[in-house]
């Protein structure tokens, strides 16, 4: 029996290259701001834009878990990014905003700084985050975008809220 190698490389080459298309990072991000820094999530997980109104607290909780929205009869946990990413010193103005995100049949609402644009990436935009940068936790990070001179940090906002320090949210909101 002969095995035909040519045929075997060329079926392992198109199964990496139908997964790496799975695993596209392209498409449609909401982009926002977080001190001076601009991330970007999928469009598709942002249910809608809401200016920062207060919340009610819930005792506790940790500090990045702000409290608590009744968003038309659904009670709505609200995150803070600011805090969740320790980017120091938190301040409500005219811009900051919450996003509100519907994510595995679960609504919540995350608070950034403002929010800037949606853009369409393309894969050759995008980068995977360098090696050497070990100071952050980038499980969550899609990878790194540059659009014309700015760069841009795609976050995986389900699996960052989806994430074991987040499981508390399960228990602040009423479903």
């Amino acid at each position: 029996m002969s095995l035909n190698v040519d045929a075997v490389n060329s079926t392992s080459n198109t199964q990496k290259n139908n997964a790496a298309l799975k695993n596209s990072a392209a498409g449609e991000y909401l982009t926002f701001l977080l001190g001076s820094e601009e991330y970007g999530l999928e469009i598709l997980k942002v249910q809608e834009i809401r200016g920062y109104d207060a919340v009610t607290q819930i005792a506790n909780t940790p500090d990045f878990i702000k409290g608590v929205v009744n968003l038309r009869g659904k009670i709505v946990p609200i995150v803070d990014m600011r805090i969740k990413f320790n980017l120091g010193k938190v301040e409500y103005d005219e811009f900051t905003v919450v996003i509100i995100l519907s994510l595995n049949q679960r609504v919540i609402g995350i608070v950034v700084d403002g929010v800037s644009d949606v853009m369409a990436l393309k894969d050759e935009q995008i980068r995977d985050v360098p090696s050497l940068v070990t100071s952050i936790d980038t499980k969550y990070i899609v990878g790194l975008a540059t659009v014309e001179e700015k760069m841009l940090i795609l976050v995986d906002i389900e699996q960052l809220m989806s994430s074991g320090d987040m499981e508390l949210i399960d228990g602040v909101a009423v479903h």
